[in-house]
């Protein structure tokens, strides 16, 4: 990496869901080492993650990122979060949904109601509220909306219901406001980047060969040179994969 590529993001701030790990860390990593200000936001479970985050942010020469352990099930965390940016920096210049769960795969007939509540609640409620608190900020800054979404929101897989279900609602939700906020200059995006290393697809994929897949930083680069040179694509022009 170059000294000046090095500040690409430089006096930007950003949002990060899903920030311990994964792509999601990934992403917040590569943002902070290029001179943007990250909020890192996970599960209160992750905090030793989040810390290892920091570290490494840190190391890397980028600013002290903060750290925002909640559970985005919880609607008043996500309340509280453009009152804590507007004081602190004043500015959202960048918004990425990363944060999903898988929520079981099973016949449709048999898919646990609260399995479905929750992968609903985490993947698509959550980045809405999400939107809808933090719209005003991006708006001011003309800022840049990112979600990530999957291959399956348009394979359609069967046992994948909840997961599929709830990635193709918010790619339509993406491109829904990405209509209402273009004439105020807010970029608005959606991205399947297609198999990666994570967690989440050992759950899905428990006897794949983890060597098969491509890493989170892989995909990680190819997302962060799209945000950096303005070609992220629109919701409905961006849902194939990213070149890998």
């Amino acid at each position: 990496m170059t000294e000046g590529s090095a500040r690409r993001f430089a006096g930007q701030v950003a949002v990060v869901t899903g920030a311990s790990r994964g792509l999601g860390r990934a992403l917040a990593l590569g943002l902070g080492r290029e001179g943007a200000q990250v909020l890192a936001c996970a599960t209160d479970r992750s905090v030793g993650a989040l810390e290892d985050l920091d570290d490494a942010i840190q190391k890397a020469g980028g600013p002290r990122p903060t750290l925002v352990p909640f559970d985005l099930k919880d609607g008043e965390r996500i309340d509280a979060l453009p009152s804590a940016l507007a004081q602190r920096h004043g500015r959202l210049d960048l918004l990425i949904g990363n944060a999903a769960v898988l929520g079981g795969l099973s016949p449709l007939g048999h898919v646990d109601s609260r399995a479905w509540r929750d992968t609903f609640a985490v993947n698509l409620d959550a980045n809405q509220r999400l939107l809808a608190r933090l719209d005003p900020l991006l708006r001011q800054s003309k800022g840049t909306a990112l979600f990530i979404s999957c291959r399956v929101a348009a394979e359609a897989p069967a046992y994948w219901s909840a997961y599929a279900a709830s990635k193709a609602a918010l790619e339509r939700m993406a491109a829904v406001y990405a209509k209402e906020v273009e004439k105020f200059e807010v970029t608005v995006g959606c991205i399947a980047p297609g198999p990666l290393r994570t967690r989440l697809r050992v759950q899905a994929f428990p006897g794949e060969d983890p060597e098969s897949v491509a890493k989170p930083e892989e995909a990680a680069t190819e997302i962060l040179e799209q945000l950096a040179d303005g070609t992220l694509g629109r919701p409905q022009e961006s849902s194939a994969a990213l070149p890998l």
